[in-house]
């Protein structure tokens, strides 16, 4: 069962994209009268950073002016810096491998936008490709029939009350419809590209971004196999688990499969997919859920933004911890990461935890 807003008060975040903007058609199509609100995030004022903010803001201005909808500037900019790059730099300075996105939605998106205009407000309405569901009277978070776009893993973190507010008007889209719909209505973004990588960095690197905060710190990079110091890193920071490019060692390829924070060292392993780079079992923890607590046996999950969901056995070892037993080896499990958990068939997603540091676990 689909979800009645027609008395409702709906706020929609307008980023000066395409999908957000074809929110707003959406709405008004179906007679209602949304306010658009554009959520101001960063990078920070000093900035010598090349940033499409700017853009982005003109963008959405004339998609509001469009359909005769008020547009107000929300400033996020402080929380974002203090509550996510915290988050960011914590995950990365410990060796860990954080998602700031997943953080962005539940902390500014539907938090700080929150506190600061959408207490007015019944419904935050994004563009995001998600969907929701009322079942047995409870609201769920359920994937979009698009698998390359579908955004439930960036959102699987949002407390229940967030969930609670969200819409997602195009969830239920391919990407290529709503493109089609862009084009016909001649909307000013239609052509526009997607964003990519991190939402407020826009073209900045993300390594430049970390270096900004941490700077560099220089260790050994080893063979895990052999123990050999084959070259030095600039800082465990700007490397992940089950990295292969971008490492800039010779008579590679290579692949980082660990670190060693304490000693600083990252170590990899040469060859083509080393079964040293992939895990069946692994444990996570403090497990969020969405909705509500379900007992989770036979499940899905993904742990990065891919359209596989690879099935697997849950086992409760104590209260928000699991160890995950995948059916088959995943790349790159890496502490810190979330691992996005949902039924069987991939539909409702349950929730999300952390991998949790000590990765091997006994099969």
């Amino acid at each position: 069962m689909k979800e009645n807003y027609l008395d409702k008060r709906i706020a929609v975040l307008l980023s000066g994209g395409v999908d957000s903007s074809v929110v707003v058609y959406e709405l008004v199509r179906q007679g209602l009268h949304p306010d658009c609100f554009y959520i101001k995030i960063g990078p920070e004022e000093e900035e010598e950073w090349d940033c499409s903010s700017e853009e982005d803001l003109e963008m959405a201005t004339a998609v509001a002016a469009r359909y005769g909808c008020r547009l107000q500037v929300i400033d996020c900019h402080h929380e974002y810096w203090d509550e996510v790059t915290r988050y960011t730099m914590d995950k990365v300075r410990a060796g860990f491998t954080p998602n700031p996105d997943v953080m962005c939605n539940r902390l500014i998106k539907f938090g700080a936008f929150d506190k600061k205009a959408g207490h007015d407000y019944d419904l935050i309405a994004t563009g995001h490709y998600a969907q929701t569901e009322i079942i047995d009277g409870e609201k769920w978070l359920c994937t979009s029939p698009d698998p390359v776009k579908d955004q439930t893993d960036f959102l699987a973190q949002i407390h229940q009350w967030q969930l609670k507010k969200a819409l997602f008007p195009i969830g239920h889209m391919m990407k290529e419809e709503v493109r089609a719909i862009a084009e016909r209505e001649h909307l000013v973004n239609a052509r526009r590209k997607d964003s990519q990588g991190i939402c407020f960095l826009g073209k900045v690197n993300y390594n430049d971004y970390i270096r900004r905060y941490l700077g560099e710190n220089p260790g050994d990079v080893v063979e895990q196999e052999t123990g050999t110091v084959i070259g030095q890193h600039k800082g465990l920071w700007f490397h992940t688990i089950g990295q292969r490019k971008g490492l800039g060692f010779g008579g590679g390829p290579w692949y980082a499969v660990r670190k060693d924070v304490a000693r600083n060292i990252l170590y990899v392993s040469h060859g083509f997919e080393p079964l040293s780079a992939y895990k069946d079992v692994f444990r996570i923890h403090d497990f969020h859920f969405l909705t509500r607590p379900v007992e989770m046996n036979d499940v899905t999950f993904k742990i990065r933004h891919t359209p596989e969901f690879h099935h697997a056995k849950l086992e409760r070892i104590s209260n928000g911890c699991y160890v995950v037993r995948s059916e088959h080896l995943i790349q790159g499990v890496a502490p810190g990461q979330f691992c996005v958990v949902y039924d069987s068939d991939h539909h409702r997603c349950f929730g999300s935890a952390e991998i949790a540091p000590s990765a091997d676990v006994e099969s």
